[in-house]
């Protein structure tokens, strides 16, 4: 054995542990040393993560990889060959949001592997934050990794128990199912239950779950499981290992089956872990908005938050119809529906557009939506039609030009609506001239929709090749400064960051299934958990007639929410897009009331969640932009609850008037909805509410800053 001095004995052993170390486990601790990632190679070369909270496991060792189609797995048989720490701190300002300013603070952790028998790399970022961590797989141009087609990504987080979730059945084509609650043991036996129907659907597993999937552990943890920036690739779902509690990477496959046709250099999304012992802390991360990247727009001054009313409730309760006539089977290119007889029922004619601008402009909303205006209703849904609208031709009733000057002589925008039934090749063959019609009259919002199976058929909602498209709409909507409010796409990831247009999205069950059976009452108190964590949603609140038998006789459905809860929403279910989704005949009946949803405003400087418990109850407080007056939503259950706020968030030294909206005392979300009260007080940073809310209700106070 080569003889060394004790001290270059001493050097080389320390060299050797150092290297020991760094193929064996790395560690990089959240800027408040509460979180804590450690990054290992087990046995093989298999790479594995681990997450820590205050001690306690958040993410127990877990799995790292990729499984690919006609190559060898990105799994195992890695070495470590260079890791890299950083801290980073900045803030920055959204274009709109829920404060005012943001920051951006991480320590971060870049492992760069070696797969020494295929000659290949993969770089691990891991971003950990107070509030959680972010990791993501980066693929560098090389000679042996160019060109590949993903067979399975193979991201696992272990959990440490049984744990309490709040879920929906992993599907590849929609969102819009009731949240289910219960322990992942028992996901299982309730999966066929929460399978209820849609317009489009595929699922895949008896155990399979949707992301955002909020998680309670039964020490108390609250863990968030979501990714962040989806681009070019798949969108992830999780499945579910019941004996070990493993929820192992599930994405969404194209119509030969494939998850993802990548090229070196590319970027996987962020996968992303929000983690607290309070629930408030988990509504207030901004994890996924900075995981993304800043805007790609220069000039952003023409993307503006918007309170908007609409033709639409009336469809959806089956009042009025999308289509001109009756006719049941259509060619555009043929039909001249000057000559067809009209049904009478058709909700977009130039009159009845007109009563919802003026409805509009007397209570300072900025738009009206506007459905059904134009050609192909009438044979649009379950034909697997290809050239179903041509996006630019209006029915007969519809007067585009003369709307358009009704509604600028009134200070008002129309929302353009664009349905593409899932014919998603059309659209895109549509889209330049259906944009700049919109601009040539006077439109500058849209609200798209993804109803059905799509075409090219066999692909779905969540894959690859659609959200490719969804981006591609939107990036093609702010060349012609349109902004865009997405339904029926996939569930947002922050994107909004980078691209502000997307103003809105859908991608949940909204309130439009209050007129088709209705929802559960803990609905809107699991959402903000849930859904809204990678962005706003256009839920489309502000029912005040809550028996939709009321508008239309046939329908024996009803909002399971008092009317006191539908303002709460505008507060506690975060978008800058928010509809008054109501009739105006039914908001004139209670003007008391509608004046907290003219009052509310769109964009924020500041936000407080107050309390919150996922599927009981939240309480937010938020700030309006660039005004000294707040707003308050509170939203609970069907077990109803007496809310105790406290208001130091206000100025200290300022005095406000308190305007509460709130259930009344014998309310009830089924059998008393519309009872609520209306009272006044003067508050200030010292003071403290109590609030009785009754079940499936809520309140929602308007704070103005007073001299007197």
């Amino acid at each position: 054995m080569l003889f060394l001095p004790p001290a270059r004995k001493a050097l080389l052993l320390l060299y050797l542990c150092a290297l020991s170390v760094l193929a064996q486990a790395q560690e990089v601790k959240s800027p408040n040393a509460q979180l804590t990632l450690r990054f290992a190679l087990q046995n093989g070369g298999v790479p594995t993560y681990r997450l820590t909270y205050k001690g306690r496991d958040v993410i127990k060792p877990s799995k790292l990889g990729f499984e690919l189609k006609n190559a060898p797995a990105l799994t195992s048989g890695f070495a470590v060959a260079d890791s890299k720490q950083r801290s980073f701190d900045e803030s920055w300002q959204p274009v709109w949001g829920e404060v005012k300013t943001i920051r951006n603070h991480y320590n971060e952790l870049a492992v760069t592997l070696t797969q020494a028998a295929t000659n290949r790399t993969v770089l691990v970022r891991f971003r950990v934050f107070d509030d959680g961590l972010g990791f993501r797989y980066e693929f560098p141009r090389q000679k042996a990794l160019d060109y590949f087609v993903v067979k399975e990504e193979q991201t696992q987080f272990a959990l440490a128990g049984d744990h309490k979730a709040f879920w929906l059945p992993g599907d590849y084509d929609t969102q819009e199912y009731s949240t289910v609650t219960s322990k992942l043991s028992e996901v299982r036996g309730k999966m066929k239950a929460a399978v209820t129907p849609n317009a489009s659907q595929t699922t895949f597993s008896d155990t399979g779950v949707q992301t955002p999937l909020m998680l309670k552990s039964q020490d108390g943890l609250y863990i968030n499981l979501h990714e962040a920036a989806l681009i070019d690739y798949s969108t992830m779902s999780l499945e579910l290992d019941d004996k070990n509690f493993v929820l192992t990477s599930h994405l969404t496959p194209d119509a030969l089956g494939d998850k993802g046709y990548l090229q070196t250099p590319c970027l996987s999304p962020w996968r992303t872990v929000v983690v607290s012992d309070k629930a408030a802390d988990i509504l207030e991360s901004h994890l996924i908005l900075n995981l993304n990247e800043p805007t790609k727009y220069k000039d952003v001054s023409w993307i503006k938050p918007v309170k908007y009313v609409g033709v639409w409730w009336e469809m959806i309760t089956g009042k009025s119809t999308w289509s001109y006539t009756n006719l049941e089977n259509i060619k555009l290119d043929s039909l001249d529906y000057s000559k067809t007889k009209p049904n009478g029922t058709h909700g977009a004619n130039t009159a009845h557009v007109k009563e919802y601008i003026d409805f509009a402009a007397k209570h300072h909303f900025d738009a009206v939506l506007v459905e059904g205006w134009n050609t192909g209703w009438e044979d649009w849904f379950g034909k697997s039609k290809d050239y179903v609208f041509d996006f630019v031709t209006p029915y007969p009733d519809f007067d585009v030009q003369e709307l358009h000057r009704y509604a600028a002589s009134k200070g008002v925008k129309i929302i353009m609506h664009h349905e593409t039934s899932g014919s998603v090749r059309n659209y895109e063959r549509h889209m330049d001239a259906a944009y700049k019609f919109m601009v040539d009259n006077g439109y500058n919002a849209v609200k798209s929709g993804y109803v059905g199976p799509i075409i090219p058929r066999g692909e779905h909602h969540y894959g690859q090749w659609l959200n490719n498209h969804y981006l591609y709409a939107i990036t093609k909507a702010a060349e012609y400064k349109i902004m865009v409010n997405a339904h029926e796409a996939v569930r947002p990831t922050g994107l909004a960051r980078t691209y502000p247009n997307l103003i809105g999205n859908e991608a949940a069950r909204g309130t439009e299934y209050e007129a088709f059976g209705g929802s559960n009452p803990d609905h809107t108190t699991i959402l903000p958990f849930t859904r809204l964590m990678g962005g706003p949603m256009d839920y489309t609140p502000g029912i005040f007639q809550t028996q939709i038998s009321a508008i239309n006789p046939q329908n024996t459905s009803f909002v399971h929410s008092t009317l006191a809860r539908q303002l709460a929403l505008y507060v506690t279910m975060y978008s800058p897009l928010q509809m008054a989704a109501d009739l105006p005949e039914n908001y004139n009946k209670h003007l008391d009331a509608f004046q907290f949803i003219e009052d509310v405003a769109v964009d924020w400087d500041d936000t407080h969640v107050l309390e919150a418990e996922p599927g009981d109850y939240v309480t937010i407080a938020r700030k309006a932009k660039g005004k000294s007056s707040w707003f308050i939503g509170s939203s609970c259950d069907e077990q109803g609850r007496t809310s105790k706020i406290n208001l130091n968030f206000l100025d200290p030294g300022k005095k406000y008037v308190a305007t509460i909206y709130a259930d009344a005392k014998n309310a009830h979300y089924e059998k008393n909805p519309q009872a609520y009260t209306i009272r006044k007080v003067n508050v200030t940073s010292k003071s403290k509410l109590t609030q009785y809310c009754a079940p499936g209700g809520g309140y929602a106070i308007s704070v103005m800053e007073t001299t007197r």
